[in-house]
């Protein structure tokens, strides 16, 4: 319902700030832009689905050799006693558990074309549990919230665009990232746990998040005396070959318990091609709307609106370059992309607005995005408060972005 009318409201608005350029400031091409933009949207949408049909393939193939081989089940051991507390209603060593694991494993080295299929099949598995097929569960909404905070510990991606966009060091981010992705995760499980009336100061997920954190601070310190060309090969190198290894080992496993890989693979495989398809529809939708939203200037509309209110209270707007990038981050992943790029070739790469925006990418993932992808691959209506959780754990990640990056430049 919740997406439903912020659907509605996108065109509504989009509509309006049209009108505006049109009658105010006489701009007579402003609907063929919106209309032009809708189709290129949906075209979009549509090669994204097809993009991800190949990876979803590849990805529900080996997770199907993985569980009959028996290795998701045994990641899922090592991270049971975390996990179900946080996921209750997932009964224990169910498959979902591996998906689960694999998923949060693959977004924090920053493998985003592995944790999406990955994603959609943990999604598929707990949609089996689910009593009441069009309502999203408690399960699914901590997995979704959780997944919009975009943990992860490798922003291999957004080192990889300074250092073409000449910034003097690439990985000069990478603690800030580190840091606000860290604050955002944490309000998303806070704000879940809160609603779901899960014991978050259990001493099992205490023990496991700190351990997750003090990994996390030995990666900053290891990083922090490697130079700056070194650490994104680095940590592309690792990730990869832990990856690969996975796969490796999933495939090995079968083969030694005599499992016929091929055929499990087959019967795996088939699962993600239906489910690229499905989601097509969903993608459409979704990328359209916000298609009209930034063509129509509404959201530039907004971050001038927001600059001259600030500067009115005599609050510093250096962070407003940086804006687009983290009003765009719930909507869609490949514009926030797109506005990063845009601020630092506007502004530059060792800017404060270049590298805010920079920690704006890699402080969050992409709420309405994810939410339309997972829920619509398995047709949930009603998303409950799934949006809500999912921009609290966004938009404090975003905020701590900005705090941090006033602290650090």
């Amino acid at each position: 319902m919740v997406l439903n009318y912020i659907w509605i409201s996108f065109f509504i608005i989009g509509f309006l700030a049209a009108l505006y350029k049109l009658i105010v400031l006489g701009e007579t091409d402003i609907f063929s832009t919106i209309v032009n933009g809708t189709f290129d949207m949906a075209k979009t949408g549509f090669e994204i689905s097809l993009g991800l049909t190949g990876v979803l393939t590849l990805w529900t193939g080996l997770l199907k050799v993985g569980e009959k081989g028996g290795m998701t089940g045994f990641l899922a051991k090592i991270f049971a006693p975390f996990f179900q507390r946080l996921f209750p209603e997932i009964p224990k060593n169910h498959p979902a558990m591996g998906s689960i694991v694999m998923n949060f494993s693959a977004n924090m080295l920053g493998l985003d074309n592995a944790a999406t299929p990955l994603g959609l099949k943990a999604m598929q598995q707990m949609q089996e549990l689910n009593p009441e097929k069009s309502k999203a569960s408690n399960a699914q909404i901590m997995f979704l919230t959780l997944n919009a905070s975009g943990l992860t510990i490798l922003p291999v991606t957004v080192m990889m665009y300074r250092m073409q966009l000449g910034a003097a060091d690439a990985s000069d981010v990478f603690i800030p990232i580190l840091l606000a992705t860290s604050i955002s995760t944490l309000a998303g499980l806070i704000a879940v746990c809160i609603k779901q009336k899960i014991k978050l100061f259990d001493p099992i997920i205490l023990l496991y998040l700190g351990v997750l954190f003090l990994g996390e601070g030995l990666l900053v310190w290891q990083f922090s005396n490697m130079e700056s060309d070194k650490i994104s090969t680095i940590s592309s190198l690792v990730a990869n070959i832990i990856l690969f290894s996975v796969i490796v080992s999933f495939i090995a496993v079968a083969a030694i318990k005599k499992i016929n890989v091929y055929d499990a693979f087959i019967e795996g495989a088939k699962d993600g091609f239906s489910t690229a398809v499905k989601i097509i529809p969903y993608m459409v939708a979704i990328l359209v709307a916000i298609s009209v939203f930034r063509n129509s200037g509404a959201l530039d509309f907004l971050t001038d609106s927001l600059k001259h209110l600030l500067t009115i209270f005599g609050i510093d707007t250096d962070f407003i370059p940086a804006l687009p990038t983290a009003l765009m981050k719930p909507l869609s992943g490949s514009g926030a992309r797109g506005m990063m790029i845009d601020c630092m070739k506007t502004f530059g790469a060792d800017s404060f607005a270049g590298r805010l925006s920079c920690t704006m990418q890699g402080a969050a993932d992409t709420t309405f995005y994810i939410l339309a992808l997972y829920f619509g691959s398995i047709g949930i209506k009603n998303t409950r408060y799934a949006v809500t959780t999912g921009l609290i754990a966004e938009f404090s990640g975003l905020i701590g972005a900005i705090f941090i990056a006033y602290m650090f430049w």
